[in-house]
């Protein structure tokens, strides 16, 4: 053998040489030309590849390192933005068995707008929630990612079919007990007829057992006392908004419900109200705001939403259960009644100081059954508009679902950015939404639980839907 041949043949081995083709990695998709998106720090990452194998990032390495990894399907993102897929943090899958289908079918709709996980905030189709989500990840079924809480925890007489009923704190061991069985993700309180004192009760035991807590207060509560027992987050502004006025505990006493609202709204304090963020902040209690809905419940008799864009793909059973929320409206027009209005103006003025106070906001739309014209996926997007109208810029905003979302359940190692390990729920879009929160509209390919969904794909399943 030559010189040549031997220092060839060593240098090969060695893998000093450059590997044939034969050699490069095997990846099931490829992304080329990728400008990646890193909604932590709102930089933009151009010139990027990226390799992913089953339902997780392989790498993610610069063009001039693209030969180093092969694979059937090769998708080419020049000119475009690749950032991780949205989080919806507060939705709903209820009605009962009778609209479980109906449900399902609305599965599709959160990818066509880039939601690739959601966390269920309680109702009563426990069972196929947990179906769909073991069909969803075999790829059996098309759908985002699900987080449930199961049956909400609630008192003797449940405001919502399903819930388990928690009326003393002698009943608190065994409603943790069915949720264990069921295998759910954290635990939810309701305030239909939940005592304070079991309230306390749920959050301290939940604690103790590794759950995480959220969910609806009891007005005859104190959101603080529960944050001192390991609440872990709270749903909707009502109860952050009463610990911010000086007169919550006086109205407590007089009348502890949802009536004394107009007086808190009124009595808050904003220096009173940076201390509560403050011990927010420390505790990591996460809050949803849940904008959106406010919105389109303060408005729900101003709008005609006979011709929203949406409306036909939604289910007539779920469509009759909008009735109640519409009534209810009704009623509360008759009474003179504009607490909602208010609550949404004070909602919006809370969003910047909360953030900047470093208190951790979810975004949540609270869309399903029962909660009129939110519409899942679209009612995300609205939802992160509403918090650029309060202040926040599309980075805090794409934070507050991306980031926060996963910080929740502790799986930051798991989702939040494009990084080698990460999991592939992605999207690719075709303007960049940290210049224009309205550029989420502009999706390309939704990349969920391995699977890839082009705009036409995401459409034809969309028709199927809406046969």
């Amino acid at each position: 053998m030559s010189i040549k041949k031997a220092i060839f043949y060593t240098l090969l081995i060695s893998g000093l040489l450059p590997a044939c083709n034969s050699s490069r990695e095997q990846a099931d998709v490829i992304i080329l030309n990728a400008t990646i998106l890193d909604i932590e720090s709102g930089e933009e990452v151009p010139g990027k590849m990226i390799a992913i194998s089953g339902d997780t990032l392989q790498a993610v390495l610069d063009m001039d390192e693209k030969d180093s990894f092969k694979a059937a399907k090769i998708i080419d993102a020049k000119n475009k933005y690749v950032m991780p897929g949205l989080w919806d943090m507060h939705v709903h899958f209820r009605g009962g068995d009778t609209l479980a289908v109906e449900n399902k079918d609305l599965l599709p709709l959160f990818l066509a707008y880039g939601v690739t996980t959601v966390r269920d905030a309680g109702g009563d189709i426990t069972n196929n929630i947990l179906n769909w989500r073991k069909k969803i990840g075999t790829g059996e079924l098309t759908g985002p990612t699900i987080f449930t809480s199961g049956p909400k925890l609630d008192g003797p007489k449940p405001a919502w079919p399903g819930s388990i009923q928690v009326a003393t704190l002698d009943d608190i061991p065994g409603a943790l007990d069915s949720l264990e069985k069921l295998g759910v993700d954290y635990v939810k309180m309701y305030d239909g007829s939940l005592t304070d004192e079991v309230f306390y009760g749920i959050i301290a035991a939940a604690q103790e057992r590794g759950f995480k807590s959220t969910g609806h207060m009891p007005m005859s509560a104190d959101i603080l006392e529960g944050v001192d027992l390991g609440l872990d987050g709270s749903e909707h502004l009502y109860y952050v908004m009463k610990a911010c006025s000086p007169k919550a505990d006086s109205l407590t006493r007089v009348n502890p419900g949802y009536g004394m609202m107009d007086e808190i709204i009124a009595t808050y304090d904003k220096d009173l109200a940076q201390k509560v963020f403050k011990k927010l902040k420390e505790q990591q209690v996460y809050i949803t705001p849940t904008l959106h809905i406010g919105k389109t419940l303060a408005e729900v008799l101003k709008v005609d939403h006979s011709t929203d864009s949406l409306l036909p793909y939604i289910g007539d059973g779920i469509i009759d259960t909008y009735r109640g929320r519409i009534l209810n409206a009704k009623r509360a027009k008759s009474a003179g009644n504009s607490m909602r209005n208010k609550m949404e103006q004070k909602s919006m003025e809370m969003i910047r100081p909360m953030y900047d106070a470093g208190v951790p906001l979810l975004a949540g739309s609270d869309c399903g059954p029962y909660n009129s014209f939110v519409y899942p996926g679209e009612s995300l997007h609205s939802e992160l508009e509403r918090l650029v109208a309060s202040g926040l810029d599309p980075r805090e905003a794409l934070k507050t679902s991306i980031i926060n979302g996963p910080a929740f359940f502790d799986l930051e190692n798991s989702y939040g950015s494009i990084k080698k390990g990460k999991k592939a729920d992605l999207l690719i879009l075709n303007e960049n939404p940290l210049r224009d929160i309205k550029n989420l509209k502009e999706i390309s390919v939704v990349m969920a639980q391995g699977q890839v969904f082009s705009k036409e794909d995401l459409q034809e399943i969309l028709e199927e839907v809406n046969q």
